[in-house]
């Protein structure tokens, strides 16, 4: 999971080639007044707006490549060269759109534009059809039960989280503001709501597998108290963790839109429960598997109970896309590591959450669940 949040809510693209430039002009400008307090004739050194060019004497050439800005674009291998003259420094010979060719066609931004297109629309299919389920568990009375509760809880996080990813974007890849320099409470709120409803979304698949493990390991299912801790897992832990990010980003770290995570020790404060939480869920839905595997072998159950079991299994088995565990094949890998399909597998496969129907009222499942 460790880049979700970071790519969901990261750096714009173009922000990083305008950081660098800032970074060479402040070299330069330091340059250009150290060169100052000494005593020579010629060109003095000279920022044009792309790269610093070094001071030297009348008469010289100066070459040199391409700057390390472009190669945000292309890796280019051309040369740019300037003369220094009596009247001064000529201009840049040959152009630098000519000697550090530019790409029109970016693939690796245009890969970007295509996955934020795939997972807007996932996100917006998933609030559409969440939105509906929940309002059907609402509204008839037979489907109220501890169960369905979780169900609604856990729709609601992903229903917030499609929320948030929409609120972020609109926030900070706005074409009518400077997003680069954007860092404003509007803009810390908006990033601080996205990795929240991603924290309790997380928590609420954690909290599924352990009220479906509860179904499997006892004979009376959970009673509506222990909804309670339930509760408070799925949104009050979240939370705890967001206000001590928030502390350390105000008192260590107050950079920017808190949107840039990368090599920063406090960004540990919300992977790290996802990462254990990802972790946990995975050995829980794998002991799910088990046990459903031991109650549906037909030499250890009565032939009365297979039917039960077997709509029990689908019921489960139907979930197995809302228990994240596509997650896990990333989620113990560094950030950095095939981003691509990093971002396939946890943008746009996670944007579109498939919400199983409940199943029959008559099922003995949902008289079970229905029970606590």
């Amino acid at each position: 999971m460790g880049k979700w949040v970071q790519v969901s809510a990261g750096l714009h693209p173009e922000c990083e080639y305008i950081y660098q430039l800032e970074q060479e002009e402040r070299r330069c400008l330091r340059q250009i007044e150290e060169y100052g307090n000494t005593s020579s004739t010629g060109c003095l050194p000279e920022w044009d707006s792309v790269m610093c060019w070094e001071g030297t004497m009348v008469g010289e050439t100066v070459q040199s490549p391409c700057p390390a800005v472009f190669s945000f674009f292309k890796n280019s291998t051309g040369m740019v060269s300037r003369n220094c003259t009596s009247s001064g420094w000529s201009h840049a010979f040959p152009p630098y759109h000519v000697a550090c060719i530019v790409e029109d066609d970016i693939p690796e931004e245009s890969y970007f534009a295509t996955v934020k297109l795939i997972y807007s629309i996932g996100y917006g299919a998933s609030l559409v059809s969440l939105s509906i389920a929940v309002v059907i568990l609402l509204l008839f009375r037979r489907l109220h039960c501890a169960r369905n509760y979780i169900h609604i809880q856990l729709f609601l996080t992903f229903i917030l989280k499609s929320v948030g990813v929409f609120i972020k974007d609109a926030t900070l890849f706005s074409e009518d503001m400077d997003h680069c320099a954007l860092s404003t409470a509007a803009c810390k709120a908006a990033v601080v709501f996205c990795h929240y409803c991603v924290m309790c979304n997380f928590s609420w698949l954690l909290v599924e597998a352990l009220y479906i493990n509860s179904l499997l390991l006892v004979a009376v299912p959970p009673s509506w108290r222990c909804l309670w801790a339930f509760s408070l897992l799925g949104w009050g832990v979240p939370l705890v963790f967001i206000l001590l990010w928030i502390g350390s980003r105000l008192g260590f770290e107050n950079t920017e839109c808190w949107d840039i995570n990368e090599e920063s020790p406090y960004w540990w404060i919300i992977k790290g429960p996802i990462v254990v939480s990802i972790g946990v869920n995975f050995l829980l839905f794998m002991n799910i598997i088990r046990i459903l595997v031991q109650k549906l072998n037909p030499r250890l159950i009565h032939f009365n109970n297979s039917s039960h079991y077997r709509r029990l299994t689908k019921s489960t088995l139907l979930l197995i896309p809302l228990f994240g565990t596509h997650y896990m094949v990333f989620n113990f890998l560094p950030d950095h590591f095939n981003m691509s399909l990093r971002l396939c597998v946890e943008l746009c496969l996670g944007s579109f959450q498939v919400t199983p129907p409940p199943p029959p009222l008559q099922s003995p499942f949902l008289m079970q669940c229905c029970a606590g």
